[in-house]
């Protein structure tokens, strides 16, 4: 096996030095060979991405056990290999935003890591399935999620017998969508050292959005966060229906997104935007709007004070000319750059949700056989990684011809 991963052939150009610093920190030898063979074989194999195919493909025999193993049970630092992929992508092309989405894995059974009946919000049906949160590095040349975090279910904190048989950490319990999103912003920003991007996330279908706003502005985060219309947008109670708010007034508050948009139509003008979207590069176009979000210039602190945020919140607004209402809403605090730039922000996560079914479709990011919570996180990081290589590539190729350009226009000028 390892003369065959000594050779460049049987598998993508740069593959092995690839996978070679990628598991630099790895102790065994045995561990990088196995982590390569994963990696080539998510890439290259046909079908369902199992042990058993893989090592068919690349090894030219069966060696499931070997590879199910290092997947499932070898104690590899799957965050080590985050950092090193992440630092690399984000080297590589700088993102424009942090997209975090829900990722949905379908299961028949009850036993493996963090399954359960549960309401898929980006399905919008409750299925039998693990849920987690992807947290990707996105820009227009393309994603690659960097971040998991596996969603535990409630009932799986009372069950011992269910927890000991996947090997959950007793850290890992139930938490709320908002405490896992700023663990990872967390991990990523203060453990990894990167730069930090605006974070883009999807709420439209959680009741409140308060504890991800405040946790992100203590941590001096900028954010676009898509809301849905009867979401509260301030800390003020809902005012009596049937009567017209004017936020410009002052005579009442909305409460809602959509009182808030109702408020300031009036008061502030739309602009047609255009951006790009999809890997062909299409361009879309529609009508935007933003407004002030009333009384959230000021946030509490843990110890009960006030503070003046930095950065004050905004509402953005998609309201397509011709409707009633807006289609879509976003809160920012990213009020200081121009609209066109807040527009393409926000609409960067169609790349982040293109990118995970290529994840799905192509590098068996569903194939996963095993129920071991670490094993799962082991394979969620490989098939990023093999994804990786991929967009890596990809940016290579195109800097490489860009460069060539360059080259012959100024040796023929």
């Amino acid at each position: 096996m390892t003369a065959y991963l000594q050779s460049s052939s049987g598998g993508p150009d740069g593959l092995s030095e690839y996978c070679a610093r990628l598991f630099s920190q790895f102790t065994r030898s045995d561990q990088r060979r196995w982590g390569e063979v994963y990696i080539r074989g998510l890439l290259d194999a046909d079908g369902r991405k199992t042990p058993a195919r893989i090592s068919e493909h690349v090894l030219g025999h069966k060696a499931p056990q070997q590879l199910q193993q290092f997947v499932s049970q070898s104690p590899w630092d799957y965050s080590f290999v985050r950092r090193h992929l992440a630092e690399w992508v984000a080297s590589a092309m700088p993102p424009a935003v942090w997209s975090v989405d829900e990722v949905m894995f379908p299961k028949n059974g009850t036993h493996s890591a963090g399954v359960g009946r549960q309401f898929v919000s980006s399905e919008g049906r409750t299925v039998n399935c693990q849920l987690a949160l992807a947290t990707s590095l996105v820009s227009e040349a393309g994603s690659v999620p960097v971040n998991w975090r596996l969603l535990m279910p409630p009932h799986w904190d009372a069950d011992p017998a269910l927890r000991s048989a996947a090997r959950i950490p007793e850290t890992e319990q139930y938490r709320p969508r908002w405490q896992h999103v700023l663990a990872a912003v967390d991990e990523m920003a203060r453990d990894w050292a990167l730069a930090p991007a605006p974070v883009l996330v999807s709420w439209k279908y959680e009741a409140q959005v308060g504890r991800l706003l405040g946790g992100l502005e203590a941590r001096g985060l900028p954010y676009l966060v898509e809301i849905g219309p009867g979401t509260p947008v301030t800390g003020r109670s809902p005012r009596p229906r049937g009567r017209v708010a004017s936020a410009v007034s002052g005579q009442e508050v909305p409460c809602t997104a959509a009182e808030l948009a109702l408020a300031a139509r009036h008061h502030s003008g739309r602009a047609t935007l255009a951006w790009r979207e999809g890997v062909e590069s299409y361009v879309r176009s529609s009508q935007f709007m933003a407004a002030q979000v009333p009384h959230a210039g000021d946030a509490m602190t843990s110890e009960g004070h006030v503070r003046r945020l930095v950065r004050p919140r905004q509402l953005l607004m998609e309201w397509p000319e011709g409707t009633t209402e807006p289609s879509s809403y976003w809160l920012t605090n990213l009020g200081s750059r121009r609209m066109p730039e807040l527009v393409s922000a926000a609409k960067l996560r169609w790349r982040s949700r293109y990118d995970l079914a290529r994840l799905r479709e192509e590098c068996g990011l569903l194939d996963f056989e095993g129920r071991s919570f670490r094993g799962w996180h082991h394979h969620v990081t490989l098939a990023s990684a093999a994804h990786g290589f991929r967009v890596l590539g990809r940016v290579g190729d195109s800097r490489t011809a860009a460069s060539e350009r360059r080259t012959l226009v100024a040796s023929s000028s």
